[in-house]
């Protein structure tokens, strides 16, 4: 079994923030330290005190300035504790510390182990996650429903595997997921999440990505073993990562392909049987375009009902050419009547991109400043807004921590005669961050599901680490938050 666990070779600090400020930012000081996050379900640049409401506030925009209204639902102990551990993020030292400690030689002790994680546990993971296993889960999505309203998002929480052994194993947890989002009534939850990284061994995507990059810049570059798809690069995408031919897949390369197809296809198989619709979460450039690529034959092999699609691709704003791939992609589903669906997000891998880059004597694939990251996202999140509205048989979930993108898709919305209820078009927050956001966007009549990931301690400790990296800082992600819990 290879599933990756807790070495520093797998808690990927997935933030760099010197390089991407807003164009004509403010000196920062030190008493207000900006730290801007890139995450995984969006961005959220540092808010205004929400005291009143605004002046030019209409019908259709989403309130967030009637704080004990937005948390009537949420019991004092849990107010509480959500504003301990969103302040305890906010301590940089804290967090540095203790990202090294989970990291750290330390852990190999049992003794340190037991009392590192059981500290983890009644605080950053209670917050953060949802159960160790799928049932726990599910009955979090009841309670978290019942109280909120708010659905659920099931989200498995291992992320990388190196072996078949783990793929098959993992897929296992997958399908178990997926019986348990079908034990829900279907009004608590939205869908299952799945990262092909966790079904498909590493160094085969990396593999596969390099031979899908080639094929796009040679055309005479064949791919015997390649299966109908859409097409996953634009004339501005990143080749960088691939300088020279690869070699063609073994005979053993082939047959483990075959297998993280058919795991994909088993769990795509079940989500449609069971009515449960599926998203395939984002990675790094260097792995994505063959996540992307697998992502897209099994939306043509499984999004038959021309009203709802079963499986969703993610698109990552924060990439420079995540618009032009995102309008390719649509218009070769509508070319061959495919109804998609898509998750929108801003990104989660800047620094990572950003160092492979520099050190491949390249510019980072990710936009220069924070502006362009918020104009792409709403941009593209426009242009599906606008798909959708047209019965065309899109599927939108606009995954954002950012107050402005949902106000202005709440206008979007209204412009566009959408029916908010009818699920084409859906709000997701992390479980844990942006809770007022969700909230008012309910209130405003929108489906609104949170990410709830779920699994051992030990296997959620890369996750944690990267929530706390998000909220690290006292004007990062989670300062709105605090301020309206205190």
């Amino acid at each position: 079994m290879a599933t990756r666990l807790l070495r520093t070779n797998f808690i990927r600090r997935p933030h760099c923030f010197s390089s991407l400020r807003p164009v004509g930012s403010p000196t920062v000081t030190a008493s207000t330290a900006a730290v801007p996050e890139i995450l995984s379900f969006g961005q959220q640049a540092p808010e205004p005190p929400l005291h009143h409401p605004k002046h030019n506030q209409t019908h259709h925009d989403i309130d967030l300035s009637d704080q004990a209204r937005l948390f009537a639902s949420v019991p004092t102990p849990e107010l509480l504790r959500s504003t301990a551990v969103l302040h305890a993020a906010a301590i940089g030292p804290m967090v540095d510390v203790g990202s090294w400690v989970m990291s750290s030689k330390l852990m190999d002790n049992a003794l340190t182990r037991g009392v590192v994680l059981g500290l983890v546990k009644r605080t950053f993971y209670d917050h953060f996650c949802a159960g160790e296993d799928a049932d726990a889960a599910a009955e979090r999505v009841r309670s978290v429903y019942e109280a909120t309203g708010l659905k659920g998002m099931l989200v498995y929480g291992v992320e990388h595997a190196d072996d078949a052994a783990s793929c098959d194993d993992n897929m296992q947890h997958f399908l178990r997921t997926i019986e348990a989002a079908k034990s829900l009534p279907t009004s608590h939850f939205s869908s299952v999440v799945v990262k092909i990284t966790a079904i498909c061994p590493i160094s085969l995507l990396k593999r596969v990505s390099d031979l899908l990059r080639w094929e796009h810049k040679s055309k005479n570059f064949k791919l015997s073993w390649k299966l109908k798809s859409f097409t996953v690069f634009s004339e501005s995408s990143p080749l960088y990562h691939t300088n020279s031919e690869p070699e063609p897949l073994t005979a053993e390369e082939e047959r483990e392909l075959e297998a993280a197809h058919a795991r994909i296809q088993d769990i795509c198989r079940k989500c449609q049987e069971s009515n449960v619709p599926l998203l395939i979460d984002a990675e790094d450039t260097i792995l994505q375009p063959a996540i992307d690529y697998m992502a897209y034959s099994s939306a043509i092999m499984f999004n038959g009902d021309k009203d709802r699609p079963i499986v969703y691709n993610t698109i990552q704003a924060y990439l420079r050419d995540a618009g032009e791939r995102l309008h390719l992609v649509v218009q070769e589903a509508e070319k061959e009547s495919v109804p998609m669906g898509f998750k929108l997000v801003r990104g989660a891998y800047m620094c990572s991109e950003g160092k492979l880059a520099d050190s491949l004597g390249h510019k980072s694939p990710i936009h220069d400043t924070l502006q362009n990251t918020h104009a792409c996202y709403n941009d593209c999140m426009t242009f599906l807004m606008e798909k959708a509205s047209n019965g065309s048989g899109f599927g939108v979930v606009l995954a954002t921590h950012n107050a402005d993108s949902g106000r202005l898709a709440s206008r979007k919305a209204s412009e566009l005669n959408i029916n908010k209820k009818n699920g084409t078009i859906e709000f997701a927050q992390l479980y844990g961050m942006s809770d007022a956001l969700s909230f008012g966007l309910k209130r405003a009549g929108f489906n609104v599901s949170k990410y709830m990931p779920f699994g051992p301690v030990e296997t959620a400790i890369p996750y944690l680490v990267r929530r706390a990296y998000e909220n690290r800082g006292m004007m990062a992600s989670g300062a709105l938050d605090r301020q309206l819990l205190r």
